[in-house]
């Protein structure tokens, strides 16, 4: 692959996407205190630059559970555990630390992607986004399902590295330092404000993702 600049981001074109960060799914997290205070600065940042902001989590009602088929074998054996995951229970609810305004998309799954069974998709068309920057947890989970399926759906795709976390570290390193590369922008979030600004200087890249940074 070739060397690829990071892009400066329109702001009225993108939106920044806060993927299940609910206590449910933070306990396994190593230091989710810090994601926390990552996240939130970048909600700051995002908002300050006019970007849109969105929640995504996870969450079942009473439906729900009976339309997971046995085939699923990550969900599949949630039909017969109702009540886990429960939409109404506090534990899905998104963290109180980063509370939604009026203003956000929010929207619940029942998948692992941030797409798969919502209506994100026609809500960020709706608004002429066009580009997508991913926080939350986890790295493999809905962060490494939403970097696949934004991409195909031909997003500009953008991940913050230490806004995102999985319970297993070095495959969030893998994940955020290799694979992703492919098909999304790596940045730290302290380097998000400069990439929402007009002539952030580009830099080249390996791949075409972003260069890692270092000293964080």
């Amino acid at each position: 692959m070739s060397d690829a600049p990071i892009p400066t981001v329109d702001s009225s074109r993108a939106a920044l996407l806060v993927m299940d960060m609910q206590p449910s799914v933070l306990t396994d997290v190593p230091d989710s205190d810090a994601v926390l205070a990552k996240i939130a600065r970048a909600i700051a940042v995002a908002r300050d630059a006019g970007v849109q902001v969105g929640f995504v989590r996870v969450g079942f009602d009473d439906a729900d559970y009976a339309r997971i088929p046995a085939t699923n074998k990550a969900f599949g054996p949630l039909a017969d555990m109702v009540g886990t995951l429960h939409a109404d229970s506090p534990e899905t609810a998104i963290h109180q630390q980063l509370a939604p305004r009026p203003e956000d998309i929010v929207v619940r799954k029942t998948r692992v992607g941030a797409f798969s069974t919502t209506d994100l998709d026609r809500r960020l068309r709706d608004r002429s986004i066009d580009t997508v920057i991913l926080s939350g947890v986890h790295t493999s989970g809905v962060v490494l399902s939403t970097v696949r399926d934004a991409a195909d759906r031909d997003y500009a795709v953008l991940v913050l590295e230490d806004g995102v976390a999985d319970p297993d570290p070095q495959l969030h390193s893998l994940l955020t330092g290799s694979v992703f590369a492919g098909q999304a922008y790596v940045i730290p979030t302290h380097g998000l404000a400069r990439v929402l600004t007009p002539g952030y200087p580009e830099r080249p890249t390996r791949g075409t993702g972003p260069q890692r940074r270092r000293g964080r």
